[in-house]
């Protein structure tokens, strides 16, 4: 390869990477696997080594990750937080194990293994043994403040555990949220009867799921933690990684049952199968084992690269993969019309699981890898779980159907299919059975109407059989039509009518949400309801007014106007006002002088615990952050505070002290 034919090469190899890196850290929306992420990072390594003089500052090699996000609070990291060069065969993994032995001058090395979870990695910093602060990686110097949303994280403790080894002084452990892959099953499956779209892997649901901006949605997911690295300590001498791994145990840090010490590389080795070979009865995703030279003084010898640290290592499993044949491509339509086209596959075992059918997204996604009907394909199970197609298997001279095109007319109900953006919908709304039983499965959810008793099975019935057109029917519903349809009797008949009128008195933010507006979920339904305090408030606003809400953006303002006046929604609204729905009321605070005024606690309050400050902030509308950021309001200084008082010095922020805030919120 000539030098300009590299350096067209290499352009383009960035430009891919950080579109992925984007994808990846930014919207948590990733649209390749690891292993050909991988493989286009270590092209770019490769040419690079070739052609140095090409090397630029801005270069993915030379980057530790992406930049975080605008909405949190960012915080600087006590170090950096690195990522692993990857190995993806055993001649990588030696290649590195002979390169770490010839720069040490020794004939072997001891190494610690842990599996590499698939999740999202986080800091923790805690002062005195008391949790005060934790950060996504972001760009690996500066990361994102869900210090609130680590608190509802079950095995993190707010407080260091006393154990045989004294509790630091200052301490930054570095670890990765998970979710187990039955909980992102369950959390899934209430995603697709909420109308919302599903995460594609466990990796992505830990992720959205600790990034939220309310923590009290944070709280509801069950999120685990593994703890594995430590990037700050002072009080405590550590020798090793594996006195690290035998030590955060004894401060209640969590770390993985499956970790060991391998006398050398062959261990290594014999280490990667058995892990390979167990990852199918894990509770989590794993995609590989990370490899780390353990003796402190020897990873401080072969010091860090730019990206990642020369003594350690990601040796990655081989993805799970298959080629099948397509026989069928059939469509799906969800609540909001949204048509889903499924690929029918020829049943095919990926990694112990028999997959019969793969997701195909769009109709882009379809153009895109060229995928029709009888073709061969390569199937993979995305994040180790949900299956999905990689690419078409060329076969020389193989005669291929047509291309493939999302139909033009509902498959369900036949009314007119629309394009919108990358999506195709169905228009015939309530019209369309599907649609319906969707949206009545919605309705009637736990975090809408919660009406216990109206499952899929009844729903179904009730729609089969024309007895319901709309949610405004399920008011007027008759014990006899409910009594007599299969598995249905007097009893059940009578509880689901009880709970349906139970379901009349409703919080506004629950009703709205149970609506179905495309874009509004739980969360939004809430911020709405705050804001406008009533359903007509609501329903005249304009997409200008919607917008000056901080959460809502174009697309949500646009989606909310266009429900509310189409003339079919206005008449569900009215018809379920009439049944008798009613809105629990809303008691209205006098606006306090701190509302939506951002604080920061810093050293011990006299009055009160930190946690109850906060509280109290938050109750007067306020907002209770545990970093300095330019955003920061006041920061209250209580005895022997700590380094944010320099940096709100630095910063100029307004500094007061626990008395000055005690008058300030009326106490």
């Amino acid at each position: 390869m000539t030098k300009e034919e590299a350096k067209k090469r290499i352009e383009e190899l960035r430009k891919q990477i950080n579109h992925h890196n984007y994808l990846y850290y930014v919207l948590n929306r990733p649209e390749i696997s690891d292993a050909e992420y991988d493989r286009l990072m270590a092209e770019l390594i490769s040419l690079e080594s070739q052609f140095p003089d090409l090397i630029t500052p801005d270069s993915p090699t030379q980057k530790i990750g992406a930049p975080p996000k605008e909405e949190f609070g960012k915080i600087d990291h006590l170090a950096p937080m690195l990522s692993l060069d990857s190995c993806l065969d055993e001649k990588e993994v030696e290649d590195f194990d002979r390169r770490v032995k010839r720069e040490l001058g020794v004939d072997n090395v001891e190494y610690v293994v842990e599996p590499k979870f698939d999740g999202l990695s986080v800091e923790l910093v805690y002062e005195k043994g008391v949790f005060v602060r934790g950060s996504t990686r972001g760009d690996g110097l500066v990361g994102e403040d869900v210090t609130d949303n680590l608190k509802t994280v079950r095995p993190v403790p707010l407080k260091l555990r006393e154990g045989k080894v004294k509790i630091p002084d200052l301490l930054a452990v570095r670890g990765e949220v998970v979710m187990k892959i039955k909980d992102f099953e369950k959390l899934n499956e209430e995603m697709v009867r909420r109308g919302e779209p599903p995460f594609a892997n466990p990796r992505n649901a830990a992720s959205g799921s600790l990034r939220q901006l309310d923590s009290k949605i944070t709280a509801e997911r069950k999120l685990d933690i593994f703890f594995y690295d430590i990037l700050a300590v002072e009080g405590v001498k550590l020798n090793s990684q594996w006195e690290v791994l035998s030590t955060l145990p004894e401060w209640g840090l969590k770390v993985s049952s499956d970790i060991r010490k391998c006398k050398n590389i062959e261990e290594v080795y014999k280490y990667h199968h058995e892990m390979e070979e167990k990852r199918e009865a894990l509770d989590f995703e794993i995609d590989g084992i990370v490899v780390k030279v353990n003796q402190f003084e020897y990873q401080s010898r072969l010091g860090i690269k730019t990206r990642s640290p020369r003594w350690a290592v990601a040796y990655k499993f081989k993805p799970k993969e298959e080629v099948t044949r397509i026989k069928d491509i059939i469509v799906q339509v969800g609540r909001t019309g949204i048509l889903t086209p499924v690929a029918i596959l020829e049943p095919v075992k990926i990694g112990g699981v028999t997959v019969t059918r793969a997701t195909l997204h769009n109709q882009d996604e379809i153009d895109r890898k060229d995928v029709r009907i009888g073709d061969k394909v390569v199937v993979i199970r995305a994040g180790d779980v949900i299956p999905e197609i990689k690419a078409r298997v060329h076969v020389e001279g193989e005669k291929r159907r047509e291309k493939y095109h999302l139909p033009n007319k509902c498959p369900v109900c036949g009314a007119d299919v629309v394009r919108e953006g990358a999506y195709y919908r169905c228009t015939g709304g309530l019209s369309c059975t599907a649609q319906l039983k969707e949206s009545l499965r919605h309705f009637a959810s736990k975090g809408a109407m919660n009406i216990e008793g109206l499952g899929k099975k009844l729903v179904d019935k009730f729609v089969d059989e024309g007895i319901i057109r709309s949610p405004v029917d399920l008011y007027h519903l008759e014990k006899e039509q409910i009594a007599k349809l299969e598995g249905m009797g007097d009893k059940s008949a009578q509880n689901l009518l009880d709970s349906i009128e139970k379901s009349k008195e409703i919080e506004l933010a629950r009703f709205i949400y149970a609506l179905g507006i495309p874009l509004v979920g739980e969360h939004l339904a809430r911020v709405l309801a705050q804001h406008y305090k009533s359903l007509e408030k609501l329903a005249s606003a304009t997409e200008e007014e919607l917008m000056q809400i901080k959460e809502i953006g174009p697309e949500s303002a646009r989606s909310i106007v266009r429900f509310f006046r189409q003339e079919g929604n206005r008449k569900v609204i009215e018809g379920l006002l009439k049944a008798g729905i009613r809105f629990k009321e809303i008691k209205v605070e006098k606006p306090s002088k701190i509302a939506g005024l951002k604080f920061v606690f810093t050293g011990k309050l006299e009055s009160f615990s930190r946690e109850e400050a906060k509280r109290m902030v938050e109750e007067l509308g306020g907002i209770a952050s545990s970093s300095v950021s330019r955003e920061t309001d006041y920061l209250v200084v209580g005895e022997d505070p700590g380094s944010k008082l320099e940096k709100a010095k630095k910063l100029g922020i307004k500094i007061i002290t626990e008395k000055e805030f005690k008058e300030l919120i009326g106490k």
